[in-house]
């Protein structure tokens, strides 16, 4: 597999592992603390990793997929220690942050153009974490 593939692949990796991580953390804005700030706020950076998504990049790390022979897709014992729903938003926002960082050192690579967007997704998730943990 050539190089652009394999980063094509670290991309399509980290954008699912974004979104489910922003995912989590809006069903638990809205369904358990039902705050509707902190839900349009994440739904907000989701969507903008949409807009990012939207090229042909994206389109093309996920033809690069490999999840049958993916390395870390098995269950690591790390995973079962969740104690709550903070623990989950927490966990995902690292996730999410992680995730972003990595795709905006990939874009560097192959789209210098969304790399300022993704830039400012990540420090939006900063601020989105310190207001969660203000409200608590």
């Amino acid at each position: 597999m050539k190089q652009e593939d394999k980063i094509l692949r670290v991309i399509d990796a980290n954008f699912n592992r974004c979104k489910e991580g922003l995912r989590v953390c809006e069903d638990i804005f809205r369904f358990i603390l039902e705050d509707d700030s902190l839900r349009r706020r994440i739904r907000q950076i989701r969507h903008g990793l949409d807009a990012v998504a939207s090229g042909k990049i994206i389109k093309t790390a996920a033809a690069m997929r490999d999840s049958i022979s993916d390395l870390g897709r098995n269950t690591d014992a790390l995973e079962f220690k969740r104690k709550n729903y903070d623990d989950l938003v927490y966990i995902n926002l690292q996730r999410t942050k992680e995730s972003l960082r990595v795709l905006e050192e990939c874009f560097k690579i192959v789209d210098k153009t969304q790399v300022k967007p993704l830039k400012a997704l990540r420090y939006r998730t900063y601020t989105m974490e310190r207001d969660f943990l203000l409200k608590k």
